[in-house]
């Protein structure tokens, strides 16, 4: 069975976007880039919201095909834009991209469908919408946190609140050169509350 990985460069305190989208923060190196491709090697699809969609779309596509990108840029590219991409959209308004079917909502019985195909994982970027909806309905068998050696004091963070609290097991984490810690977790269930 195909598992359900979310993939998402966060912040120390949390945050995976500044008050206004920014994401200059990141610390893009040779150790993340091969964490990314590595990921997208074994994955058999994307499972993205519709934002995230359509800023993959006008972009990766592009570098794919692009001489002046270096090779291992072009090489992801291709490996993304050869990839299955699901797309979630209510409102159906999608970027048009090759090898993309959309989801009008996330629904656990579609869900559990798409991880009983065959294929590799399903990874999910960005779209905190859609990481929200599968969290809440416990359908994330993985979490890859890339921590970054910053805190922001502001911004968007991963989960929001209004749901219970989920413990998770560690797997492994990884230091890189650059500072970014790669951590990977399960979820284990909910925390007993009193």
């Amino acid at each position: 069975m195909r598992k359900i990985v979310v993939s998402m460069w966060t912040t120390l305190d949390g945050f995976v976007a500044g008050p206004d989208d920014e994401m200059d923060w990141l610390l893009f190196g040779e150790h993340l880039q091969r964490y990314e491709r590595s990921l997208v090697d074994n994955a058999g699809s994307l499972l993205l919201g519709r934002v995230t969609h359509a800023d993959f779309a006008s972009y990766w596509p592009l570098a794919a095909q692009n001489p002046d990108e270096p090779d291992e840029v072009r090489g992801y590219a291709q490996r993304v834009d050869a990839l299955e991409k699901i797309v979630v959209s209510a409102s159906g308004n999608t970027a048009t991209w090759n090898n993309t079917r959309r989801l009008a909502s996330i629904d656990p019985d579609e869900i559990a469908e798409l991880k009983r195909g065959s294929g590799g994982d399903i990874v999910v970027y960005g779209s905190l919408s859609v990481i929200r909806s599968l969290a809440d309905l416990r359908l994330i068998d993985e979490i890859h946190l890339l921590v970054h050696p910053l805190y922001l004091r502001q911004g968007k963070a991963l989960f929001d609140s209004g749901q219970p609290p989920v413990r998770l097991e560690l797997v492994s984490a990884e230091p890189f050169a650059s500072g970014v810690v790669l951590m990977t977790y399960r979820p284990t269930g909910a925390v007993a509350t009193s």
